[in-house]
């Protein structure tokens, strides 16, 4: 049964590009109980009409709450619309008890007959101390996983979040939508980065200058990783300039244990590669005199840190993986044995195969893209959707491209955290 559904449309007047979506989403709703939850991400071209734009969303399926956020692009099935008047919305039919919307107005906690297990955060980028706010809401909700990103746009910068008891446009803070653990989800952060050296441990470091990598100078490892020589600044320079850093907790390894506790969460490292564990960071200068890098995070001792670049490339296969391994997760398990009888039995009597036993299949999904990824940089418009809807097949799907990206209690950047509603077959 088909509890999602997902419309999108393009024009600069915001009725028009409302009325083409709704228009759509009724066709394929005809005889579907009402909807109680929706998403809507919009261009920022529609931010100046953003609280319009509700009201009438709200009017048009009375009851239904929503969340959402401006994007300089935005995006629904194979289609992104980057730096256009865009607007995607999906609708579901989650039971109400199931789902709560927060804000800064109503802080997301527990409550009786709730209890919060994931939540899908929307963000405004210049809210303070947003990374430490973002881990304190990791954790309020059981599964410490929250997935979402960053609102973007170039003037203002919006979020929804409103149901029946209120809520609204929002500029600032954080909002969203929490489930509980009936809510079946599964997610995955993908990586734009590829190292381009080996992974070393943070010996020395002030703030976010580090200073020895090994317990050898960090410049020197730079340096030594890109294969350059600092004194011909005209070859150092480009490559410096293209240079990011992947961090990732001394404890993370151990603490992030999704794959054994949490599986339908976790995204591990692999050779060459990396994992959920690595945020990708800004390399912002060098010390010369001291030998050491400064990074646009803090850095702590004991911390991993590899020097990486944007890759193409890699980013089209990481994608392709964790889609593949959200659909594989998905798969039915085996019959057990003592079934394998009456499954075959059956079989042969109807000519029909039994049953799958345990299979799920994807209700609805939601993509959050680095603004970094939007636009040309798979290659052609639209090529990260249509990589991803050839890879999920023909599903819901909306999302928006973000100032940054969030997966479990981190905020990111140059990833997709792609994340899937599940029901039974």
């Amino acid at each position: 049964m088909q509890t999602f559904v997902h419309a999108h449309a393009a024009h600069p007047d915001w009725r028009t590009a409302l009325a083409r979506v709704t228009a759509d989403l009724d066709a394929r709703r005809a005889g579907r109980p009402a909807p109680t939850l929706g998403w809507c991400y919009f261009g920022e071209a529609h931010a100046a009409a953003a609280e319009p734009l509700l009201a009438a969303l709200r009017q048009h399926y009375p009851g239904t709450a929503w969340v959402g956020a401006v994007g300089v692009g935005v995006c629904a099935g194979g289609v992104e619309y980057f730096d256009e008047p865009g607007l995607a919305v999906m609708l579901s039919e989650l039971p109400r008890e199931q789902f709560r919307v927060f804000s800064g107005r109503r802080p997301l906690q527990a409550e009786r007959g709730f209890l919060p297990h994931t939540a899908l955060v929307h963000a405004d980028p210049s809210t303070t101390e947003l990374a430490s706010l973002i881990g304190e809401l990791s954790r309020r909700v059981g599964s410490g996983y929250l997935f979402g990103g960053l609102a973007s746009a170039r003037q203002r910068t919006l979020t929804l979040a409103a149901d029946g008891a209120g809520g609204g446009v929002f500029e600032g803070g954080l909002s969203g939508v929490a489930f509980d653990a009936d809510v079946a989800i599964v997610s995955r952060v993908t990586q734009g980065c590829q190292p381009v050296g080996p992974t070393r441990r943070i010996t020395e470091v002030e703030r976010n200058v580090v200073y020895a990598l090994d317990g050898e100078p960090a410049l020197d490892c730079l340096l030594g990783d890109l294969g350059v020589d600092e004194h011909a600044p005209r070859e150092a320079l480009p490559r410096l300039r293209s240079t990011l850093v992947g961090l990732s907790d001394h404890e993370e390894a151990a603490e992030f244990g999704l794959p054994a506790q949490n599986p339908e969460f976790a995204t591990p490292a692999r050779r060459g590669a990396f994992g959920t564990e690595t945020r990708v960071r800004h390399l912002i200068g060098i010390d010369p005199q001291r030998r050491g890098i400064a990074v646009a995070d803090i850095a702590e001792r004991g911390q991993q840190l590899a020097f990486c670049r944007r890759d193409t490339d890699a980013a089209r296969r990481d994608l392709v993986r964790i889609a593949t391994e959200v659909r594989a997760a998905l798969e039915p398990e085996d019959l057990p044995l003592v079934a394998q009888p009456l499954a075959l039995a059956t079989q042969a009597a109807t000519g029909m195969p039994p049953p799958p036993v345990g299979g799920r299949q994807i209700a609805g999904a939601l993509y959050v893209s680095c603004t970094g990824r939007g636009g040309p940089h798979f290659g052609a418009p639209s090529a990260e959707l249509q990589l991803l809807k050839h890879a999920l097949g023909d599903v819901p799907l909306v999302g928006f491209f973000a100032a940054g990206e969030i997966g479990h209690h981190h905020l990111y950047g140059y990833t997709g955290v792609l994340t899937v509603f599940t029901t039974p077959v």
